[in-house]
């Protein structure tokens, strides 16, 4: 079955929100709670799967397309309260409903952006790379995508700036908190492209651990082999 065409008018809104339509005549593009849910949802799922056909294991694909909308809306979600603490201690409440709805456009958008990458991912996976540049290349493309994001994130904070320029510093705020909470979710989520040498599973078992802290023992254990 065909993708509705209303999706990719969705999909084409969600990469121009907040920009002047066509011609630059009548107010800039808009899109609705439902349509940036529904995109979050179904372009993270495609990529997801995409991402995770890498070994062509079947059970791989359908986890990894329930992982990658799950990580963008858990650390959505737990990054929410204290972003919203950081407004009100700003005095910017009365604007939080406003950044909600630009935080929730630049998350559709990226799953826009890496939906238009997973064509790429294919092609790298058809051309036989092995696991360890695969998960490589994912996590490029997520910075591709996330790159982008900010641009959309910006574009709907222009006028949020205009009013007050303490929404810069909100920006900067929500850019650490998402990626603190985004790498750590990521960790738990393990793994997205699976280990051939390892059964399948949807969480390892060591899922549970600090990412942080495992990122600091393999440096430790890299600089203490060099010497």
């Amino acid at each position: 079955m065909a993708p509705h065409p209303a999706l990719f008018r969705q999909a084409d809104a969600a990469l121009r929100v907040g920009s002047a339509r066509p011609g630059g005549f009548g107010p800039p593009v808009e899109l609705s709670l439902r349509s940036r849910l529904g995109l979050i949802v179904i372009f993270g799922m495609f990529y997801g799967a995409v991402m995770g056909a890498h070994g062509g294991r079947p059970l791989q694909v359908l986890y990894s397309a329930l992982k990658v909308p799950l990580l963008l809306s858990v650390a959505f979600l737990l990054g929410l309260p204290t972003f919203f603490v950081v407004n009100s201690l700003f005095g910017l409440r009365k604007d939080f409903s406003k950044a909600l709805g630009a935080l929730l456009s630049a998350q559709a958008g990226l799953t826009v952006i890496l939906a238009s990458l997973a064509p790429i991912t294919a092609f790298v996976y058809v051309s036989g790379v092995s696991y360890q540049p695969a998960i490589l290349f994912n996590a490029l493309a997520f910075g591709a995508a996330s790159v982008g994001a900010q641009g959309i994130l910006r574009r709907e904070y222009r006028d949020l700036i205009a009013e007050n320029r303490a929404h810069r510093l909100m920006l900067r705020s929500w850019l650490v908190i998402y990626i603190f909470v985004g790498v750590q979710m990521g960790w738990v989520l393990r793994p997205f492209i699976g280990n051939p040498d390892q059964p399948i599973q949807f969480f390892r078992e060591d899922g549970w651990t600090n990412a942080y802290v495992a990122v600091a023992e393999i440096i430790l254990g890299a600089l203490s082999g060099a010497r």
